[in-house]
Parts: C-alpha cells; sequence; structure tokens
C-alpha cells in the first residue's frame, strides 16, 4: 500500500473514532449520575416559601388550562404565598371563559392577563406577564410553566428549597411523560426523558453545568429576572436554554430537583414529534452560534466552557454528522483495506453495544414506573436493525454467514460485499428510514405501519433526522415560526 493510501486509512480510522465520541460521552454522563449522591446542592438548600408566581402562556388551552390551575391551586403551598397568572394569548377557543371560571372560583389566587395580539410566541407572551409582574412588589420568585402540566403535589416546594441559596437563580424539575394510555410514541418519550433529564441532568448537577431548564418547569429568583433585565429572550426558538446559559454566565447556578415531578403530554405522531424537535433542533443550533465564544474556554467560565460540558454539548448537537462521517469512512475502508474495516468496525460497534446495554439497565433503574412501562422502547430505541449490526460486532459474521448456513444459504462474494456494505452504511442509512417512517404516516396505512417501522429503524435513528433537518432549516433560513404542540387533556390526574 502508498504512503498516501496509508494515510487515508489513518484518516478514515480517525473518522470512525470520531463516531464513538458521543458514546462516550454518553458513557461519561452516566457514570457521573451515581455521583449526585454525594456530590448534589441539598446541603445548602432548607425549607423556604417564597411568594411563588406561577406564569402559564396559554393560546387555546381550554382543554387542559382548567385541570393544570386546580392543581396548582392544590399543590402542598400556603395558600398566600401562591397566585396562577394565565397569560392568555388571544385565544379563539374557550380559554379566556375557563381561565375566568377558575379566577372566580379561587379569587385573590387566580388571574388572567389577556394579550390582544398573540401568535408570536411563548417568549412573547411570557415577557408580557413577566413585566406586569415586576412592576408589583408581591412576587419573590417565578414559576414559569406550560398550560397542560400537571405539579405533584410537593414539586413546588422541593424547588423553591434550593432558592434559599442566594448564589441559585433558577431551579428546574424533572418532566415525565405522563399519559394514562400511553402509545408506542408517547412510551418511546417516556423512556427518551428519563434518559436526557434524570439522569443526564442530574449528571450536570455533579459537573455544576446545567444545559437546560425544561420549558415546562422554571422556576426563578426575583433577583435572577432583574438581573437578565426582566425579560426573556425572543430571538431564538430555545428562551430556555439561553435564559439557562445567561443565568450561570452572570454567576448565579442553576439547580435540577429530580424529586420534582411534573406530568406533561408528549406528542403521539411521528409528525408531531418531528414539528416538536425541529423547533427544539434549530433553537439549539442558535444557542450555539449565540456562544460561540464560550465554547471550550473555560476562561470564560469554569463550567460552561469546560471540555466535559462541552463534549456533552456538541456530542447531542453533531451525532448526526459523526454517524454520517462514521459511515463514509468505514465504507472508504472496505475499498482500501476490507480487514482493518472489519476490525475497526467490530472495535467501534462492539464499544457502542456495550455502552447501550449497560445505559438502558442504568436508565430502566433511574425511574421505575416509567421504565416497567417503556422497557421495549429502552430495549429497541435504536431499532432491530441497529441491534443486529450491533450483534455483529459480538459475534463477526453472524448474520451473513452462520445465519444463512443454518437454512443451507451461502452469499456470494458480491452478496457478502453488498451485505457488507448495507452494514456498515446503516449508521447513516438508519437516518433516511426514519424521515421515510414520517412520509409512511401520512399514507392510508400509516396508522398500521408507522409503529411497527419505528421500532425496526429506530426512535433514536428518529431523532438524529429530525436534527439533521434541524441543520437543513436553519442554513436555509427558513421562517422561525413557534409551532405550538397540540393537547387535548391525556395527561394523568
Amino acid at each position: 500500500m502508498s504512503a498516501v493510501a496509508d494515510a487515508l486509512v489513518v484518516v478514515l480510522v480517525a473518522m470512525v473514532v470520531l463516531g464513538v465520541v458521543p458514546v462516550m460521552a454518553g458513557l461519561y454522563q452516566y457514570l457521573l449520575v451515581p455521583i449526585h449522591a454525594v456530590r448534589n446542592h441539598y446541603g445548602k438548600a432548607a425549607p423556604y416559601l417564597p411568594r411563588v408566581a406561577v406564569l402559564v402562556p396559554a393560546w387555546n388551552e381550554g382543554a387542559v388550562v382548567g385541570l393544570s390551575i386546580d392543581r396548582l391551586i392544590g399543590l402542598e403551598y400556603p395558600p398566600e404565598s401562591l397566585r396562577v397568572y394565565v397569560v392568555d394569548d388571544a385565544s379563539t377557543d374557550d380559554t379566556p371563559e375557563v381561565i375566568l371560571q377558575r379566577a372566580a372560583q379561587y379569587p385573590g389566587q387566580v388571574f388572567h392577563l389577556r394579550r390582544d395580539k398573540g401568535g408570536e410566541g411563548k417568549a412573547h407572551t411570557l415577557n408580557h406577564g413577566i413585566s406586569i409582574l415586576l412592576d408589583e412588589d408581591w412576587m419573590q420568585a417565578l414559576l414559569i410553566m406550560d398550560a397542560d402540566v400537571i405539579y405533584q403535589p410537593d414539586s413546588l416546594r422541593r424547588m423553591t428549597r434550593h432558592l434559599a441559596d442566594p448564589q441559585v437563580g433558577s431551579v428546574t424539575a424533572y418532566i415525565r411523560e405522563g399519559s394514562t394510555h400511553p402509545k408506542f410514541m408517547t412510551r418511546f418519550i417516556g423512556y427518551e426523558y428519563v434518559a436526557a433529564q434524570a439522569c443526564a441532568r442530574r449528571a450536570q448537577n455533579v459537573l455544576g453545568a446545567l444545559a437546560c431548564l425544561a420549558g415546562g418547569a422554571q422556576l426563578h429568583s426575583r433577583q435572577n429576572l432583574v438581573a437578565m433585565g426582566g425579560r426573556i429572550d425572543t430571538t431564538t426558538l430555545a428562551e430556555d436554554t439561553v435564559t439557562t446559559i445567561t443565568t450561570q454566565l452572570q454567576g448565579r447556578r442553576v439547580v435540577f430537583e429530580p424529586y420534582a415531578v411534573v406530568l406533561a403530554e408528549e406528542p403521539e405522531s411521528v409528525g408531531a414529534l418531528w414539528k416538536q424537535r425541529l423547533r427544539w433542533g434549530r433553537g439549539n443550533v442558535q444557542v450555539t452560534k449565540r456562544f460561540s465564544h464560550l465554547w471550550f474556554h473555560p476562561w470564560k467560565h469554569r463550567q460552561l466552557g469546560g471540555v466535559s460540558f462541552g463534549l456533552i454539548w456538541f456530542s447531542v448537537l453533531l451525532l448526526p454528522v459523526t454517524m454520517i462521517l462514521s459511515s463514509a469512512a468505514l465504507v472508504g475502508l472496505y475499498f482500501l483495506d476490507s480487514e482493518m474495516a472489519a476490525r475497526v468496525f467490530q472495535y467501534t460497534w462492539f464499544m457502542a453495544g456495550a455502552t447501550y446495554l449497560f445505559l438502558t439497565a442504568m436508565t430502566i433503574q433511574v425511574d421505575l414506573p416509567t421504565g416497567r412501562r417503556s422497557w421495549r422502547e429502552a430495549v429497541l430505541f435504536p431499532g432491530v436493525i441497529s441491534l443486529l449490526v450491533m450483534m455483529t460486532a459480538f459475534e463477526p459474521g453472524l448474520l451473513n454467514e452462520k445465519l444463512p448456513a443454518v437454512f443451507g444459504l451461502r452469499l456470494t462474494a458480491l452478496g457478502d460485499a453488498v451485505w457488507t456494505l448495507a452494514v456498515y452504511s446503516w449508521i447513516s442509512l438508519c437516518m433516511v428510514a426514519a424521515w421515510g417512517v414520517k412520509r409512511v404516516e401520512s399514507t392510508r396505512f400509516g396508522a398500521v405501519l408507522t409503529p411497527l417501522l419505528l421500532y425496526v429503524v429506530g426512535y433514536g435513528p428518529l431523532l438524529c433526522a429530525i436534527t439533521f433537518d434541524a441543520y437543513i432549516k436553519e442554513f436555509r433560513g427558513a421562517a422561525q415560526v413557534w409551532d405550538k404542540t397540540e393537547k387535548v387533556g391525556r395527561v394523568m390526574a
């Protein structure tokens, strides 16, 4: 092999190894989770019950906002220290009537704030309410939530105890998928939320740098709001992430409280999930550009600018890129040095498979109720095909040699080459397949085929496909629209 070919092999191997970085970043986060038992904020927390104003943005939320208000009023919190302000964003359904009925039912505790001009997005709606509340002296802390979420009775006081520490500017809770009868999609989301919140945010507590306050559960001290100028960012689709990072850059801590549980209604279809996560994905791209001066610059901020947090952030944001590079490199290696390609494939997928087993087992145990009802989705999170590909790393030749041999079959040299290239390419092709699942859903037989196809292709590849779509939309400068997810009140009471 020539020197040029040798150098190219080294470059391609490095590209494959780059694809393992997100796997290692995920493993690193999970290894931090047990440390949360000893490294957390509870030592500085104390019983503290400030006057809390709950701010609820609502546009056409008549089906859900009434129950949410009822549950807020029923929280285990002093009634004289709790007020609910619903900002009606020019709703055209019965939202105003529902809010006014609750205001009459709970005088002095529930207030209706009407915007005559709506449709500008959640951040504008919140700012309307924040400006009114800051003009008054009553509020000591502000809880920002969504109209459809249900707070468990002890959740608010579990959050406010962290504000006893004046160094804490914001606290967030654990959003748990709360449908009474979860379908395949909501079970996937339920498992994802355990991994992305209950586990990942515990690890971020340990690191001392939180990536994002949950949009439906943000508790801010009054001082934190004032320091940020009394307004929520309106220039991105990720106002909650901007708020989170800004709070920490200004020297105040953001804390995740895992035992404050908030139940939320989540999308039940691929199309609805795509719309929701596309907004999140574009928001993350915008935030990354906005804070480009921060990443991997610990002298700017020791935690947020550190290597650990940077790897975690970019491992999620750039996962589709590393997947494409990794599969392209494997295909290239196959033509240059097929034996080297086979070894690299085996080592990297073995590492990915072992990490997958560890993360899945741990995630299920962190939230056992969710784990029990979503264990199938936990196991099949990567998809059946990816699991089969993973098996070939543990048992080389299993699918293209040993399994066909059971049926007396044998692949030709051409067939074996096509099979190998397909396996190497699946890391990227899975995103194309996930996009195909979205297209199938809108067809005549979509209701029947979509669940089956999603289990085969995988929920993880679906999320990566959405992120890739976010790249495209942001690069093209597509209209920045804040699409509200349709809610019908499926959250368990």
